[in-house]
């Protein structure tokens, strides 16, 4: 869409329009840097000082907003504004690329491979034997896929990922690039002559409607399936053991490490740097926040904090007493000195 009036646009997120009617707007951008045909918003009170500044045409805003100083403004008043702005972005975002059925003339594949004929193979991949590749799904350039893997159907494998040997991709599923999907597990015998490796001989499952980022390392399993569940977003540089489970729908937040056999459950939140050590469980619906770590299992709904990880509350009760140290130690420090000026 080029342009859409500020009106118009109102309607569209269900807000309420407070200003002029027939701006022609015909874009988005951040409060600092937008320009009067530009559509910006507001969701965190934090930089509420940026709004009256801003040159935006038209600004969202929490419907329960003081909007004192903004007079001049045109605004639409929501409920969400992140939300409402995502729907401005849908409008002015640039085409999604196309990728044309077919494979590229210098892609690699055995003889075997069954690929759908709507799919699209892209420059310079490889694509082992016995791979089963589904309709419609995109394999970018420079994508590996190992003998006797399978990729679903309306897929966006994006280039130079790795789906390592016999690892199971399902429909809908986003990969960014230079993750790798199947590498070896973490799995070594140390002795005092050296430490002799441990095959690793399962695989990774991916199910439906799965995100990965970039730069993330999927184990495969020691034996049986390292596994993500349905639904499940996790961000770039993300490290996920062997033999893990990872339920449905959970965000993974960049730079989680998950060490082996731990199982989390389902709708988890694992925020950002998180560490979980082995062989633990995590129950459905938990929050774990950033730069926690997880030595011991958590109930469902648990919303923990630091390290070792406790409830949040508990996190928080400690830091205020922690900071009370200092002036108590004054404190008695005084007492002492009058004590010692009576005695």
């Amino acid at each position: 869409m080029a342009e859409i009036s500020s009106s118009t646009f109102a309607q569209l997120v269900e807000g309420r329009l407070i200003g002029a009617p027939d701006l022609s707007l015909s874009g988005v951008e951040s409060l600092e840097e937008a320009g009067p045909a530009q559509i910006s918003f507001l969701a965190n009170k934090r930089y509420a000082g940026r709004v009256a500044p801003s040159r935006a045409g038209l600004i969202l805003i929490h419907e329960s907003h003081d909007l004192s100083g903004l007079e001049d403004k045109t605004l639409v008043l929501v409920k969400d504004p992140s939300a409402a702005f995502s729907k401005a972005v849908d409008l002015f975002a640039p085409a999604a690329p196309e990728f044309t059925p077919g494979i590229a003339p210098s892609a690699v594949l055995a003889a075997d491979a069954k690929v759908a004929t709507d799919a699209h193979i892209g420059a310079n991949a490889v694509i082992g034997r016995g791979v089963v590749v589904g309709a419609g799904s995109v394999i970018g350039a420079g994508v590996v896929i190992g003998d006797f893997a399978r990729v679903g159907s309306s897929c966006l494998i994006h280039p130079n990922v790795v789906i390592r040997e016999r690892c199971t991709v399902g429909d809908r599923v986003i990969i960014h690039s230079c993750t790798v999907v199947g590498s070896d597990g973490f799995g070594f015998i140390p002795s005092a002559k050296g430490h002799t490796k441990i095959p690793q001989v399962g695989i990774v499952a991916i199910e439906d409607d799965v995100e990965i980022g970039a730069n993330c390392a999927l184990d495969r399993a020691r034996f049986g399936r390292t596994v993500i569940g349905q639904g499940t977003k996790i961000d770039n540089l993300v490290q996920i053991a062997h033999n893990v489970r990872i339920g449905r729908h959970c965000f993974i937040v960049s730079q989680v490490g998950i060490a082996g056999s731990s199982r989390i459950g389902d709708f988890v939140t694992l925020a950002g740097q998180v560490g979980v050590a082995g062989h633990l469980e995590i129950g459905d619906g938990s929050t774990v926040m950033a730069q926690s770590g997880i030595s011991a299992d958590l109930p469902p709904k648990s919303v923990v904090l630091g390290s070792p990880a406790m409830p949040r509350k508990d996190f928080v009760r400690r830091e205020f007493q922690i900071s009370k140290i200092e002036k108590l130690e004054q404190e008695l420090a005084e007492i002492k000195r009058l004590l010692s000026e009576r005695n």
